[in-house]
């Protein structure tokens, strides 16, 4: 299992949080409006890597890897910023599989 290491203001030793992969499918009025370049640059601001592209039903999927508290705040910094898009969310959790090395937009 992969780990990442994180520092807690009330501890000097570090906490282990594992590390998992969520694959989220956001739908609505969610392509054409900078959906995935603002997925990019929220989740380049947090220790998580996957993609985001868009789907031929017209719902974009986000998959990331990373500690569960860095992915669940990608996750409602982006819900927050595109909400008026977003008609529907699902998301499902898996192990990590460590294959990516960044976060990146899939075309």
């Amino acid at each position: 299992m992969q780990t990442t290491t994180l520092s807690t203001s009330d501890t000097t030793s570090p906490v282990v949080a594992p590390m998992g992969r969520r694959t989220i499918h956001f739908a609505g009025r969610v392509q054409g409006v900078g959906f995935r370049y603002t997925a990019r640059n929220i989740a380049l601001q947090y220790d998580v890597r996957g993609y985001v592209r868009n789907l031929p039903d017209g719902r974009v999927e986000l998959v990331l890897e990373g500690s569960e508290p860095q992915i669940d705040r990608v996750v409602e910094e982006l819900r927050r910023k595109m909400s008026c898009f977003v008609r529907g969310v699902t998301m499902q959790n898996a192990p990590a599989t460590g294959e990516f090395d960044q976060f990146s937009i899939r075309h």
